[in-house]
């Protein structure tokens, strides 16, 4: 798995923000690549509406909503993010960008996010034929991304999140509707989870992932689960991204990956380029920190409600 980067990014300027450009400056000295211009493919996902107002709203240094910003620069940095998202599906790549967007629904921005990158990348592999995964590991649900697909049967998404906390949803009885009945799976981690309950959640779903048979895995890699992260209270270590790493290399064969959150820019760094070496089967490039164990109350507030997911989930799939 290739690191796709570029200073681009950091013409989304937000300045005090918790999204700002340190999250990508802090990565500067890796290998440059030329990212691919997305727009072309943003009406995949997003009203032609919509991406107009955006690209009015960044020339006005608009505010979007109470969290999310812009300034001129936003839109070309989006629209680049998107597209490196999309070399990333193609050669089995991390896109290291920024805007995030997996808060991104197709006809607002959300949560720090204006393109859905992952969605748009997901699209264009079902409108190929294939069937696609969505794994997202970030500490807060993609809400966007869930909505997007939440009909879908050729899309499934799987978020481990922490609940109760932004935006909100994403609880056990949000499972699809329609035709995406059964292909959307939310396993909540309450505050306090670590490293135990973040591999365990992993492993608890694989079989039904399995069932799905994915011609591709696509990953929302948020890394705001970390233990010092800024914004949640998850205890998740670099031990366990790197884990989780080895673990999607060894279970699936095509898989790809786009930045999500993180916003302790120094443990972003680290966690990024562990969970990139746990993928290549690399020796990580500095120590791993030391495993954290859950408490019990922890424990036993998870296992009622992945028991109680697996429960509504077993119309649709086997144990």
């Amino acid at each position: 798995m290739n690191i796709l980067y570029h200073p681009i990014y950091t013409e989304h300027d937000t300045g005090m923000h918790p999204e700002n450009k340190k999250r990508i400056e802090v990565f500067k000295g890796l290998e440059e690549t030329e990212p691919l211009d997305g727009e072309p493919f943003l009406e995949l996902v997003h009203s032609r509406s919509y991406i107009d107002q955006l690209r009015k709203a960044c020339l006005e240094n608009d505010r979007i909503d109470q969290d999310t910003v812009v300034v001129p620069g936003s839109f070309v940095a989006a629209k680049y993010a998107v597209g490196a998202t999309i070399q990333a599906s193609e050669q089995e790549g991390f896109a290291l960008v920024r805007p995030p967007g997996h808060h991104a629904y197709p006809d607002r921005a959300s949560g720090f996010c204006l393109f859905n990158n992952i969605a748009i990348a997901t699209q264009r592999l079902v409108n190929q034929g294939k069937k696609v995964l969505i794994m997202d590991f970030d500490g807060h649900l993609g809400d966007g991304t869930s909505d997007i697909f939440y009909e879908s049967d050729q899309v499934m998404y799987w978020s481990m999140h922490q609940y109760p906390a932004f935006p909100g949803n994403g609880f056990i009885d949000e499972t699809g509707r329609g035709a995406g009945a059964g292909y959307t799976i939310n396993v909540p981690l309450p505050p306090g989870s670590g490293d135990d309950i973040f591999l365990d959640a992993f492993e608890s779903i694989l079989p039904i992932a399995h069932q799905f048979k994915p011609d591709v895995v696509a990953v929302s890699a948020g890394f705001d689960a970390h233990q010092y992260d800024l914004l949640l209270n998850l205890k998740v270590s670099t031990y366990a991204f790197y884990e989780l790493g080895r673990r999607l290399r060894k279970e699936f064969e095509q898989v790809f990956a786009t930045l999500e959150g993180g916003y302790n820019v120094q443990e972003l760094r680290k966690s990024v380029l562990t969970f990139v070496a746990g993928f290549n089967g690399e020796e990580p490039y500095i120590p791993l920190e030391e495993q954290t164990i859950s408490g019990l109350r922890v424990w036993e507030t998870y296992e009622m409600q992945l028991h109680a997911a697996l429960a509504k989930l077993e119309k649709y799939w086997k144990k």
